[in-house]
Formats: structure tokens, sequence, C-alpha cells
């Protein structure tokens, strides 16, 4: 198993138990995920193109506009996995600008739907690269709101190293699971504030059964476009 497969397997879990909302998301590895979910253990769950069409098992199977995606978010029948440029520990995030917001040193996409999305439903996050530069203290810019600040859920963050969630009293970021041969002390190193970590121990993401191997190999990413 590669490491990328095994994130996909855990972007599909974030989906476990959803049943029939809109699954969306940004990046490769989580709409693999999605796709795996509902081909396995999520049939319920409603997955797009990326832009009007759904789909399943790879046929088309309906149409959903892009004006009645904000009566879904409005509903709370989403779930979308985000990226973000900077998450703090409440699962604040930031795709707005990086530095002060007088003058920043760079912008980037604005915060588009980042606020809907997480006072009305389910959020999750990818991040492909694990750092202090996304992991830190304190986001420049609010555009996706934590925990702390009354999101309605943030449930997972996947990242190339680690699982991480918000079970935790407070709702901070707890360590989940560390991804095979993922340490808990590489995740530690690579983020930017006090992680919460279980005195009993890590577990180890997943990895994909052999039958959730062949399907993201032979039908979901034959050309192997998530090892890039």
């Amino acid at each position: 198993m590669t490491r990328a497969e095994t994130c996909v397997v855990a972007c599909a879990e974030a989906w476990r138990g959803d049943g029939a909302v809109l699954a969306s998301f940004a990046g490769l590895i989580p709409h693999l995920g999605a796709r795996l979910a509902q081909l396995t253990f999520a049939p319920d769950l409603l997955v797009t193109d990326g832009e009007a069409t759904l789909l399943r098992d790879g046929a088309v199977e309906g149409w959903l506009p892009y004006r009645q995606v904000f009566t879904t978010v409005a509903a709370g029948t989403r779930h979308v996995m985000m990226g973000a440029s900077q998450l703090d520990r409440f699962g604040n995030s930031n795709i707005s600008c990086i530095g002060d917001w007088e003058r920043p040193r760079r912008q980037l996409l604005g915060v588009r739907g980042a606020p809907g999305n997480t006072i009305n439903h389910t959020t999750s996050y990818w991040v492909p690269r694990h750092s202090p530069r996304v992991f830190v203290d304190r986001v420049d810019m609010v555009s996706g709101i934590g925990g702390d600040r009354g999101a309605h859920e943030i449930r997972v963050v996947v990242t190339d190293l680690a699982v991480l969630d918000f079970a935790t009293p407070d709702r901070s970021m707890r360590l989940r699971s560390t991804h095979p041969g993922v340490s808990v002390d590489e995740v530690v190193a690579a983020t930017g504030f006090p992680l919460t970590i279980s005195s009993s121990g890590v577990p180890v993401t997943r990895e994909p059964t052999s039958d959730e191997s062949a399907l993201i190999r032979e039908r979901l990413d034959p050309d192997g476009l998530r090892e890039r």
C-alpha cells in the first residue's frame, strides 16, 4: 500500500455514517475518497464531478446546478472537505491572505464559501503537506470558522502524515492516528501548536483493504495520479 492510498481511505472515512448528503471536495485525494466511500460503505452519498453532474460508479445519475448548491448548504445536507493555507488548533482556517490584513505578503483565494460552509454543515480538511506553515498558532485571517467560534462541525483533518480531529472538551485539535511509518514525534514537529495526544497511545491509520485497493487502482485512478 502507498501513502497516497492510505490518505484516500482516510478521506473516505470522513463521510462514514453521513447518509444521503452531498460530498464536496477540493483536490484529487478527497475526490477519490468520496467516490470510494460511495462504492463501499456509503452508498447513499451524493458525489459530483466537481461541477454540476452527480455521479454513481462513473455514470451520470443526476444534475445539481450551482444555484441549488446554496440551498443544500443552507439546509446542512452537505459535507465538504476543503483545503486550507492555514489552520489553527480549533480548526479556524485561512484561504484568503498571508500576513497583516492591511498589507498582506500574499493574496490567496479570498474567503469564498468557507464562512457559509463552516457555519451551516459539516466541514473537513485535506492538507497534502503537513507543516508548521499550515498548522499555525493563529491564522492571519479567519476564512472558515472553527469550534471556538461556533462552527457546525469540523470533523477531521487528513494530511500526508496523520488524521486529526476535535474530539476534546474544548474542541481543540487532537491527533487521532498517524499514517503507517509516521511517528507521533514527526507529526508534533510539523505542527505549530500543541496537539492533544492520548496517554494510551496513538493508533495507526488503517490501510486499504484488498477490495479497496483494487477499486482505487483499477477503477477510480488507473493512471496513478494520486501518487503525484
